[in-house]
């Protein structure tokens, strides 16, 4: 068994991200295949701090500052240090600060280490110039996985990045990133790493084709899906009153799309397909207003029929909260232009709710025969499936067996085997 170091960047992060949860879920499997794992974070933590100011600061979710001004200066003050000088600290936690809230955020792992404003640096060092940075780790280490690119590495030990997809460059009109910029850092990481992993087969033949990777350098891994038990445990009749109470909308009757409110997520289709579906079900869309989101959502604010709000907009639901939304709608709407897995879809599919998805990306390998699948460009075809789903009550309970099925193939076992292999070839 191997000594795995395993990176925090969007596990710190407040309200979590598909990659967190990816990140959660590596962590528990490589542990239980028996290695050791640590993780290391690069939060705002001075080292100098005593050691009950640093897990008071762990645990502190104040954001960094946003003022552009405050924002660049730090970037300089960042890109002046050295990139190279990054040796984190062990995190000591000794309970005084009661981790009880974040007990579902926490990863799996033996020890926990902070290198302050690690990622920062080191983000900032890269841009000015000055290559990868290296992490000095006060103990060994085997082999660091990065579950996002970022240019770090650990010397003498193995070094893998994860690239869950390539959408900034093959759907740049969808993001903000600095094209040339990502596509010099995707390049040098697939020149230096020991190993790239991806999480899809769309995934691994957009890193071939674009970058010119090797087959036999990249694995895909797929992902799977761990939900907590504590939120499995609620019966239907449970789950319908928490949605009829918290969100005035009927048990099984209503549709769900959650994640971010950004263009690669087709929202403004979604609606309109919606809207020229005819359904009376109500549209609850859960997620955090990104880029572009204003035209996203345009339809959304005249949109009332009879005083009945027919779309419902919330912009965070705590985890528990949002799998008793999946596990009450009528069925989950996934209509991505491009997704390098669809984590989301898995989550319906697991939990038995009907999945209507895109026919691109990745997501027909994830839904399989299990789902609608419907062509992201095209909102009379959405439409189609809103309408198709909400009138075909055996249609709706052959999807919910077939989903479970589906899901099955993501299974934790299943992905545990996956990175098994992968690890054994690679230590």
């Amino acid at each position: 068994m191997g000594r795995v170091l395993i990176d925090g960047y969007n596990l710190a992060m407040a309200k979590g991200t598909g990659i967190a949860t990816y990140a959660r879920n590596l962590c528990e499997e490589v542990s239980g295949l028996g290695h050791d794992v640590s993780v290391l974070y690069g939060q705002r933590i001075a080292e100098d701090d005593d050691p009950l100011l640093r897990e008071i600061a762990f645990f502190d979710p104040v954001e960094p500052p946003k003022d552009r001004f405050r924002k660049v200066m730090r970037a300089i003050r960042s890109g002046a240090r050295s990139p190279f000088d990054l040796t984190p600290r062990e995190l000591d936690l000794s309970g005084k600060v009661v981790p009880r809230a974040f007990a579902g955020r926490l990863p799996r792992a033996k020890r926990l280490f902070n290198g302050e404003d690690l990622f920062h640096r080191a983000n900032a060092g890269f841009a000015i110039g000055r290559g990868f940075s290296q992490v000095h780790m006060p103990s060994d280490v085997d082999l660091a996985h990065w579950t996002y690119p970022l240019p770090i590495e650990v010397k003498g030990a193995v070094n893998i990045y994860t690239m869950h997809d390539l959408v900034p460059l093959r759907l740049p009109y969808t993001t903000l990133d600095n094209k040339r910029a990502y596509l010099k850092l995707v390049k040098q990481i697939t020149d230096r790493a020991d190993h790239i992993v991806t999480v899809s087969e769309c995934s691994k033949r957009d890193i071939i084709d674009l970058l010119g990777v090797p087959e036999d350098r990249i694995t895909n891994t797929y992902q799977s899906v761990a939900l907590p038990d504590d939120v499995l445990k609620f019966s239907d009749e449970e789950v319908a009153r928490i949605v009829e109470g918290g969100f005035g909308v009927g048990y099984r009757d209503y549709y769900l799309f959650w994640g971010s409110i950004e263009p690669k997520k087709n929202i403004h289709r979604m609606i309109e397909g919606y809207l020229g579906s005819g359904v009376e079900a109500p549209l609850v869309i859960v997620g955090a207003q990104a880029w572009k989101s204003e035209e996203e959502l345009r339809l959304v604010p005249d949109n009332t029929a009879q005083g009945k709000q027919r779309i419902i907009q919330l912009s965070y639901c705590p985890q528990g909260t949002l799998l008793n939304l999946i596990r009450g709608a009528k069925a989950a709407l996934f209509p991505s232009l491009y997704e390098g897995f669809g984590l989301p879809a898995l989550e319906a599919m697991t939990l038995g709710t009907p999945v209507i998805g895109s026919n691109t990306g990745s997501l027909p390998e994830v839904i399989g025969e299990a789902g609608l699948q419907v062509d992201p460009y095209n909102s009379k075809d959405i439409a189609n499936a809103f309408a198709q789903m909400d009138s075909d009550d055996a249609l709706r309970g052959e999807l919910t067996k077939k989903g479970r099925v589906q899901a099955e193939l993501f299974c934790p076992s299943a992905y545990r085997k996956r990175l098994d292999a992968l690890y054994g070839k690679l230590l």
